[in-house]
């Protein structure tokens, strides 16, 4: 579970024997490094890569508490395994982050890109208009993107990551709400949040409806390039409609925030009392609620104690990298 409050983030995990790792760190995204990157319709686009970088990174700090398991500490490394440790030595890690990154991005450009243009084209002919290229193009980007969602939701892991997605964003509303941060009162609160990253996918895809309806191409190839030539726009647009429907209230934002929290409905998922703990853990690490219900509700909760009752275990962080002990 990853908690972000401007430049510092959190990352709470659940370890085998109950109780909860908890690591602090800072991010300095490439908007903060380089003011002029903040510019509207240009930081949708690396606010995106900053959000992968610091997934990965998160994601590795989790991966990392497999070996505290048992069954994973006996196994032997692979021949593979023991290659890519020689070889790259204290540099794999950023390595296979790179990789991986790298690769998700091919498939995913290949799987919701190329192939919906691809699969559209054989339609083309039989079209009563050519604007219905595009609209047909995206229908199928957006069964696609569902049918990938619901696959995978399948595999145990997958599952239990949108159950966390579920409970960041119940601690989120439940802050938001003016309640305190207990896990009963998260329990209760909305699994869907106007600002989630979830919204900004759906974005994309139906801004591109809309985009590719009106910019037509006789040629597959030149519909192709201008697909991936278009995507930094198409991206910078979508986020600035998520900052809109985020940080305003009316009748237009309410109707915007529809299909992000339809598609919410399946890449979050009710959270047990377990991984709410962890929520609540990694939120109190980086953001004082009690001052913001303060602050925003005029609610004095600073005599409640934290609602976490499991062991937290404090990951310190040496040059950038978790240092973690495994036991």
């Amino acid at each position: 579970m990853m908690m972000r409050n401007g430049q510092r983030y959190s990352v709470g995990v659940r370890k085998p024997d109950g109780s909860i790792a908890v690591m602090e760190d800072t991010y300095i995204s490439m908007t903060d490094k380089h003011p002029f990157l903040k510019a509207p319709l240009i930081r949708g686009v690396f606010s995106f890569v900053d959000s992968m970088v610091l997934g990965m990174r998160c994601l590795t700090f989790s991966a990392s508490f497999l070996e505290d398991d048992p069954e994973e500490a006996e196994k032997e490394p692979t021949k593979f395994e023991a290659w890519l440790d020689r070889t790259f030595g204290d540099k794999l890690e950023p390595v296979l982050e790179t990789i991986v990154m790298v690769f998700s991005f091919v498939v995913a450009m290949l799987l919701f890109v190329i192939f919906p243009t691809w699969i559209a084209g054989f339609l083309k002919p039989v079209l009563p208009h050519a604007s219905l290229l595009g609209l047909i193009e995206g229908v199928i980007r957006v069964l696609l993107f569902i049918i990938y969602i619901k696959v995978i939701s399948r595999t145990p892991d997958i599952a239990r990551t949108f159950q966390y997605h579920g409970a960041e964003h119940k601690c989120i509303n439940c802050v938001e709400h003016g309640l305190p941060l207990t896990v009963d009162n998260v329990a209760a609160s909305s699994k869907e949040h106007k600002r989630c990253g979830t919204s900004f996918i759906v974005y994309v895809m139906l801004i591109s409806i809309l985009l590719f309806m009106v910019i037509r191409v006789d040629t597959l190839w030149m519909r192709l390039l201008s697909r991936i030539i278009l995507i930094p726009v198409i991206a910078g647009v979508s986020f600035e409609v998520l900052r809109l429907v985020g940080t305003h209230d009316n009748a237009l934002t309410r109707l915007l925030f529809i299909p992000g929290m339809w598609m919410q409905g399946l890449t979050t998922r009710e959270p047990d009392r377990d991984e709410i703990e962890v929520a609540i853990a990694a939120v109190e690490r980086v953001f004082d609620w009690r001052a913001f219900e303060k602050q925003t509700f005029g609610l004095d909760f600073s005599d409640r104690p934290s609602d976490v009752h499991s062991t937290l275990v404090d990951i310190p962080v040496v040059d950038g990298k978790p240092v973690i002990e495994n036991s």
